[in-house]
């Protein structure tokens, strides 16, 4: 009996395995870009055939052969599980955040082996492989036979270069992924794991580099909206002279960047300008908070703190790359564009005299930071300094003396109770940020999660009948409701209430639950790729009027949002995110570029747009919104990876 050829083994095991991640994981499977996936993973099966055969031992190749199908089976359960769990993908950049994995190992354990049947699927080749591995051939080939095989194997990479070429200017085509576009979700989902791995090798060692092309911006400032209000309003811009630094600068990336910002007009002030000139702020980033944790029964000071103040009824925390990407958009305005730049603004280095603490000393504030965890853990202890923060303490640098932080996760009331008074005093000016941490998962039960133990009894008293997961998320979060509730109290009794905002956000939805899980909690069916991500964005004074907002925002429009309003002088050009009180149009990017307008949602794997009731939207529309999406999450990295603001403050 003639035996098979390795190729041929690799080629059936690697389409199989695709499909099979496209499955679990929901990915679209029927669309045009299979046969991309398909005559690459022939051309693939060749190369790595020949390499198990290269050798005259027939043992060490078949050790060769193990070895290399290991390697990639362990490859695509990777993808899978971090897929599943933490909600992106790996790239190779992503080994620069891993402590934020590695810290919570032990869950990592726990999603790992409830994704066992999974993962032994993919496993099936290898072990059939192997079960009749006597009827494979691992005899050396002859040099005519290996030169034949890498011809083939060539001339069917030149048949996918090829393939490219179809129907190569829709959105996010193969052609776009392959030369323009750097996204690691949707190459996953449209080039599948084997091609996105060799092609995000290359660019790791090559390097890549996005351009930026201008369009005509669907969101740009529209006056007509102030149209009812006789005040001429200025730009919130700062004096920066881009014709000098454009003349100037002999690096071309840099010049570039100059010439985009000069082009952006920025934002303009309006009747929200100064709203909250002179007052306190206390800033939160609430972890794993989301809008399905407001509940009037369990969490009634968050209830009222969303239906009051700014309400803004259309916000998103787009989830990426967990608390990091959340907090890096919160307090940079900068969309998370990558695990390579979150890398560099973790290491403190990068250059932010924009930064949220600094802009407020300047404003004659004294700041603080707060975090119930490690001070370390992400490298706060260094990218806090950078944004401004003079004064952070955490557990191990001062906190763990008068909260409990041998527990988990921590109390936010404890660390709440424990910290006002440093800040909230007589005369004092102040600014705060708390990371706080009662929020975090795990959610497999009240046992399984100290603060969700704790308030156990007040959950089961109360007339929620949700099941035990998303009832352990709502019972964690009560924690955070009752650390706001004592904030109020205490700010009340100090006489301050009245001339301090208390601001809100968070990191990411509960991403340890299934969407299932969070559309339980919900009030309307959510999808996994956007609108489970809508939420809340607190900002709140106990004096104002209640004002609602309709426009869209999310993360990276805080701090814009709150420097107008507190009357900060800043430069809005230089923030990705935009003031949304101002006249720009709103707009929320997510971890695969899809987006939300005041017009509609994009979704970018399948390159459908759901315009919002009663609005009619060209193709040109479309294609400018995805442009100005490529742009700023391009202009966002580039701001990292260049240290840009330091070469604009000189």
């Amino acid at each position: 009996m003639k035996k098979v050829n390795l190729s041929l083994v690799f080629l059936i095991s690697f389409i199989y395995m695709e499909i099979l991640f496209k499955l679990l994981l929901g990915n679209q499977l029927f669309k045009l870009s299979l046969i991309n996936m398909v005559i690459f993973l022939i051309s693939f099966s060749f190369i790595i055939g020949v390499l198990c055969t290269l050798t005259k031992s027939k043992k060490a190749n078949k050790i060769i052969y193990i070895v290399l199908f290991s390697l990639i089976s362990i490859w695509f359960c990777a993808q899978y599980v971090v897929k599943s769990y933490f909600d992106f993908y790996i790239s190779l950049s992503t080994f620069t955040v891993a402590d934020q994995v590695t810290d919570f190992m032990g869950k990592a354990v726990v999603e790992t082996l409830r994704r066992i049947p999974g993962i032994i699927l993919f496993f099936v080749p290898l072990v059939i492989s192997l079960i009749f591995s006597k009827h494979l051939n691992f005899k050396q080939n002859s040099l005519k036979q290996v030169l034949v095989l890498l011809s083939m194997g060539i001339g069917f990479y030149g048949l996918y270069i090829g393939s490219l070429f179809i129907n190569k200017e829709a959105a996010y085509s193969p052609y776009i992924l392959n030369y323009k576009v750097n996204d690691i979700s949707l190459s996953m989902e449209n080039l599948g794991v084997l091609n996105t791995f060799v092609l995000d090798t290359k660019r790791a060692i090559f390097g890549f580099e996005e351009k930026i092309v201008h369009v005509d911006n669907p969101l740009s400032n529209d006056k007509d909206k102030n149209k009812d209000t006789p005040k001429e309003y200025s730009y919130n811009n700062l004096d920066i002279d881009f014709d000098n630094l454009i003349a100037n600068e002999s690096n071309s990336t840099i010049k570039s960047m100059h010439e985009y910002f000069k082009n952006d007009p920025g934002t303009l002030q309006n009747e929200y300008t100064n709203f909250f000139k002179d007052k306190n702020l206390i800033l939160f980033m609430a972890e794993s908070f989301n809008e399905v944790a407001v509940k009037k029964e369990i969490t009634p000071t968050l209830y009222k703190l969303s239906q009051s103040g700014f309400v803004f009824e259309d916000f998103y925390t787009p989830t990426i790359f967990s608390t990091i990407g959340g907090e890096f958009q919160e307090l940079t305005g900068l969309y998370a564009s990558g695990t390579d730049i979150l890398g560099k603004f973790r290491s403190g280095n990068i250059s932010f005299p924009q930064g949220v603490a600094t802009k407020f000393k300047e404003a004659g504030y004294n700041t603080y930071a707060y975090h119930n965890n490690s001070a370390s853990f992400q490298s706060r202890n260094k990218y806090l300094p950078s944004l401004g923060f003079d004064n952070f303490k955490a557990c191990n640098t001062g906190l763990e003396k008068v909260i409990n932080c041998d527990i988990w996760p921590r109390s936010d009331l404890e660390m709440i109770n424990a910290t006002v008074d440093e800040y909230a005093t007589e005369g004092n000016k102040f600014m705060v940020f708390y990371a706080s941490n009662s929020g975090h998962s795990s959610y497999d039960g009240f046992n399984s999660n100290q603060m969700a133990k704790k308030n156990k009894d007040e959950y089961l008293a109360s007339d929620l009948n949700y099941s035990d997961r998303p009832a352990t998320y709502l019972a964690a979060q009560m924690e955070l409701d009752k650390a706001l509730e004592s904030l109020i109290q205490k700010l009340d009794e100090k006489g301050i209430l009245d001339n301090t905002v208390i601001a809100l956000v968070g990191d990411h939805y509960p991403y340890d639950l299934t969407p299932e899980e969070v559309n339980e909690m919900a009030d309307y069916e959510k999808d996994a790729v956007v609108e489970i991500n809508h939420s809340k964005f607190i900002l709140w004074n106990n004096k104002m009027d209640t004002i609602k907002i309709d426009k869209v925002g999310s993360q990276i429009d805080v701090i814009p949002t709150i420097y107008n309003a507190f009357g900060i002088n800043y430069d809005s050009r230089l923030f990705i995110g935009k003031d949304i009180l101002s006249t720009e149009g709103g707009l929320a990017m997510f971890g695969n570029k899809s987006w939300v307008s005041d017009k509609g949602t994009y979704f970018a794997s399948s390159g459908k747009f759901v315009p919002k009731e009663g609005v009619q939207v060209d193709d040109d529309y479309v294609k400018s919104m995805n442009q100005i999406v490529l742009n700023k999450i391009n202009m966002s990295s580039k701001i990292i990876s260049n240290n840009y603001y330091s070469k604009v403050f000189k």
